[in-house]
């Protein structure tokens, strides 16, 4: 008996403990913490480049639609030229380790891998609407968050928690009310002549995306943003090239050029290289799980421009799927993933200069705050562990006292 009510005993302990962790979180909860400038940026940065994305998929379709244009290597071809003479050209002015020759003969093998990956991810999502439905891409086309979770987990060392699951979970949730407010407003379009080549293309797609984000990460937060895009704008412009003149010469020889069709690829050339540009920003300031959460609303806002050009029917599911995209875009940043320190003598700007001192005392200060959150909560268990200790020494002294008086009671 006695066994039992002291299993009891600890047991509501280890309860009230528990609680009393919680409740105490609670009340430290403090919403500038959490709503930070930093978030805000993210946020705003994220949204930026969802509009970019839509403005690719407005002039493809009016490409499409409106002048039968189908050559998505020749759209992503300019993209990778302006990469080219941009940031290509910079490495080339670089001096010492960052220049464009100690780059290619350390790790060009790398770069053109990463330029074959990139450009088979792009042709591949634009193939599987040949094949498969609108509904089916922009399902499966999720799956690159997944993959992107997995893969940082593997090779960037990233530490993901419990709340950052369920902020995907609540992301994917918008991203099915867009689906389903597309089924009732009657807008499942695409082809369905091989449906199973499709989804296939749509998931090789999503899995090549999220080998080229990790890859774009990693290169930005220990190398550097220039040489990411200079190599990749490189070895894609050849690759593009060859992979063009192979697959599409006929249907470039077909198109009816006018001053509408050259403003629609200027227009999607221009929109794909601000958003290559801009991606690693975003990138280094939160992660490409954060980048792909913050684009899921990319569909959203090319509907609503589908609205006005397109006569697309509104619904109001719309508006609640880009509520709760946003709402988990929101959670999955409000919370820090750790990651490893990187050894900051690896780490070069963005002129080519090495900036270790910068980089070692950012790596001091996060060590410091990391040590004093640590003591606080090591001396924060040390006073509930007493307090248990205290309160099981006062249970233990009353059951004492108790048998004593049940005894003298007997006896009397």
């Amino acid at each position: 008996m006695d066994t039992k009510e002291s299993e009891e005993t600890l047991g509501n302990t280890s309860y009230e403990n528990q609680s009393s962790r919680f409740m105490m979180r609670i009340r430290k909860f403090n919403a500038k913490e959490v709503f930070t400038w930093h978030l805000a940026k993210t946020l705003a940065m994220g949204q930026g480049l969802a509009v970019l994305i839509c403005g690719t998929a407005v002039t493809s379709q009016y490409l499409a639609t409106h002048f039968h244009v189908n050559t998505p290597m020749l759209q992503s071809l300019l993209n990778y030229i302006l990469l080219c003479a941009t940031y290509t050209t910079m490495l080339i002015c670089r001096t010492g380790d960052g220049n464009i020759l100690q780059i290619l003969k350390r790790r060009w093998w790398k770069y053109l891998l990463l330029g074959l990956v990139d450009v088979e991810a792009n042709y591949a999502v634009v193939k599987a609407y040949q094949y498969t439905t609108l509904t089916s891409v922009q399902l499966l086309d999720c799956f690159v968050v997944p993959v992107l979770m997995i893969l940082s987990r593997l090779f960037l060392k990233t530490r993901y928690r419990p709340v950052h699951y369920i902020a995907v979970f609540i992301c994917l949730l918008g991203v099915g009310a867009m689906v389903g407010a597309d089924l009732l407003s009657g807008r499942d379009q695409g082809s369905t002549s091989n449906i199973l080549l499709g989804d296939g293309l749509v998931l090789l797609s999503a899995a090549l995306y999220g080998v080229s984000n990790v890859c774009q990460e990693y290169t930005v937060k220990n190398l550097s943003r220039v040489e990411f895009l200079g190599m990749v704008g490189l070895f894609s412009t050849v690759i593009s090239t060859i992979q063009m003149v192979i697959l599409e010469r006929n249907e470039i020889a077909n198109i009816q050029w006018s001053w509408q069709v050259g403003l629609l690829f200027a227009a999607f050339g221009l929109c794909m290289y601000a958003l290559y540009s801009f991606m690693p920003m975003v990138m280094k300031l939160s992660s490409a799980t954060s980048v792909n959460l913050s684009m899921l609303t990319a569909d959203l806002f090319s509907l609503f421009c589908g609205i006005f050009l397109f006569q697309y029917k509104f619904s109001g599911l719309y508006i609640v799927s880009l509520v709760v995209i946003l709402i988990g875009f929101v959670t999955f940043n409000a919370v820090p993933t750790p990651q490893p320190a990187t050894s900051p003598s690896s780490s070069i700007s963005e002129e080519g200069s090495y900036d270790n001192t910068v980089a070692t005392q950012d790596g001091i200060q996060k060590q410091e705050v990391s040590v004093r959150i640590t003591t606080e909560d090591e001396a924060q268990e040390r006073e509930e562990q007493r307090g248990d200790r205290e309160k099981e020494e006062m249970r233990t002294s009353q059951k004492k006292i108790d048998n004593v008086n049940v005894g003298r009671s007997t006896k009397m």
